[in-house]
């Protein structure tokens, strides 16, 4: 009895082994017609790991309640779990990702219903929920001999108003383009079949998209505009340009003129900046002089417009990008001085818990004076870590990871950043992440990257692996965006410029983001021991 006893009760005992932390991530994803906000061309698409959720945009020629999935790539050999009411075929839905449609079984159904947002369950040891937004751009278009503004197109009611100047005989128009259900749908009857059509009276028109079989009844009312003109003009100033942008009667030509408020004579744009798309324009004024006001104006037929003004921003400067001031607190280095205020930080509060600092002051700088920035990537006895500084703030230390605050307060619009480095890249001998194992053998990799956002808050970067939070190059709300990748040493100083690239147009930043790390793959205790990134005398240049 005592036996069985024994066994019964062997036969109790729990798991208690935790399964390890696999993150299922959606890595890429292509649909068809996939556009930008603009509507042109791209597979770009805005993929979050942070909040899980991917964006993207798709043309007027794809149908939205019925879009076909062309790849959809995920990490971690993930199990994918599509929300099966929004799914065509749910059964023919393949359960794993995939580079292209050819790879899949011939009778696969990747179309799903993306009226709303959709849910994926990505399951590895845990089940990680992602939602895809995806919009369609209608791009309808209806330009008209003479017309003044845009179009007024109500979706709600499929009523269209549009205005015309008063000469403008309302049963004898020209229709340059009339595109009310997008650029490949179908309009009958069609106004610019013929030399001109009539708008004397409402018409009716019956429109449908391309991959719709029904029709919509559409009206369209035409009136004379009071007054001969209706150009309009808006402004957005940078650093040194300002965008313009407004509507102007179609087939006028729009002429720019601008100075600063303290002159007195004009200065004429040329016509190669300015462009002009049916009854609207934009315009850009490259050269100006940061924190200026200046005052605009816009000609037609050679009758100048209201003059209208904006102010420059400044050319901010980046503060303590000279890495001069540091102090020390016991084994931890600060880079600021010790009765000043903090701009940079670095991990070392981190690292400190169990070694000395591995980002540090050294005085073998760029011009023999002042100080640099020596960061070392180095594998410290528990965990490897990377030699890093940041524009934020280190926040506290969990277990041996750090709580950091990414972005400093910033407004301005710089071009470039200046930096000069130098680097010894180690190859990749320490991975601790699994998923990174692949680099083993590879050189290292010195990262610098620079980024302008206009977050609400400074973003919290979290390492540790149950909780990780990491900076997200996609992130909709970044601005502008430029990197340095070195996987090679560069055994003397060098000076490189690090272009922005400015996603969003007419945004006025509000953080700034500069990272240096010895070790890319840093953020996943991925790099070379010994791997070691000098910089000094980093310059924000506005061009």
């Amino acid at each position: 009895m005592s036996l069985l006893l024994l066994f019964l009760g062997n036969g109790c005992i729990e798991n208690d082994i935790p399964y390890p932390i696999v993150e299922g991530n959606i890595l890429s994803i292509e649909v068809e017609g996939q556009c930008d906000a603009d509507g042109n061309s791209s597979t770009q698409a805005t993929i979050n790991k942070t909040s899980r959720t991917v964006s993207l945009y798709i043309d007027d020629t794809a149908n939205l309640s019925k879009l076909r999935i062309k790849k959809l790539t995920v990490s971690n050999n993930a199990t994918l779990l599509p929300d099966s009411t929004v799914c065509n075929n749910y059964q023919k839905f393949p359960d794993h990702g995939f580079e292209s449609l050819d790879e899949l079984i011939t009778s696969a159904d990747t179309r799903v219903d993306f009226s709303e947002p959709v849910t994926f369950t990505l399951q590895t040891y845990q089940d990680y929920l992602w939602t895809i937004d995806v919009k369609q751009i209608l791009n309808r278009s209806i330009i008209l001999e003479n017309q003044i503004g845009q179009a007024i197109i109500d979706d709600a009611s499929r009523n269209v108003v549009i205005y015309v100047a008063q000469g403008q005989p309302l049963n004898k128009i020209k229709v340059s383009s009339f595109n009310l259900g997008g650029s490949n749908g179908t309009v009958v009857p069609d106004p610019t079949a013929g030399e001109t059509f009539d708008f004397s009276k409402p018409v009716t028109f019956f429109v449908s998209m391309a991959y719709e079989e029904v029709s919509y009844k559409w009206t369209v009312y035409v009136y004379h505009a009071e007054g001969t003109t209706a150009t309009t003009a808006s402004s957005f100033p940078m650093t040194t340009r300002a965008s313009l942008w407004g509507d102007i009667q179609s087939g006028k030509t729009p002429v720019v003129e601008y100075k600063k408020g303290s002159e007195s004579s004009w200065s004429t744009l040329a016509s190669s900046a300015v462009s002009v798309k049916g009854t609207a324009y934009t315009a850009t004024i490259e050269g100006l002089t940061p924190d200026t006001r200046y005052d605009y104006r816009i000609s037609v037929d050679g009758v100048p417009g209201t003059a209208q003004q904006f102010t420059t921003a400044p050319a901010t400067p980046l503060t303590d990008g000279d890495f001069d001031n540091w102090h020390q607190n016991g084994k931890l280095w600060n880079p600021w001085s010790s009765d000043g205020e903090s701009f940079w930080d670095t991990g070392n509060r981190g690292a400190t818990t169990i070694s000395d600092s591995n980002s540090v002051p050294t005085d073998e700088t760029c011009n023999g004076s002042g100080k640099a920035a020596l960061l070392e990537s180095k594998y410290l006895v528990l965990k490897f870590a990377a030699g890093n500084i940041f524009t934020g703030k280190y926040l506290k230390t969990t277990g041996t990871n750090g709580v950091l605050s990414f972005g400093q307060p910033f407004s301005a619009f710089p071009s470039k950043l200046r930096v000069n480095y130098k680097c010894d890249v180690k190859d990749i001998n320490r991975c601790g992440d699994e998923e990174y194992e692949y680099l083993k053998g590879r050189p290292d990799s010195c990262h610098i990257y620079i980024a302008l956002t206009d977050w609400d808050e400074p973003r919290e970067i979290r390492t540790r692996p149950s909780e990780r939070q990491l900076f997200d190059y996609s992130d909709p709300a970044i601005i502008a965006f430029g990197q340095l990748i070195k996987g090679e040493s560069v055994p003397n100083w060098t000076q490189h410029d690090i272009v922005l690239e400015y996603r969003r147009k007419n945004s006025t930043p509000k953080y700034i983001v500069v990272v240096a790390s010895a070790s890319k793959y840093g953020d996943f205790f991925a790099g070379g021991e010994g791997t070691k990134l000098w910089i000094d005398n980093f310059e924000l240049i506005y061009e």
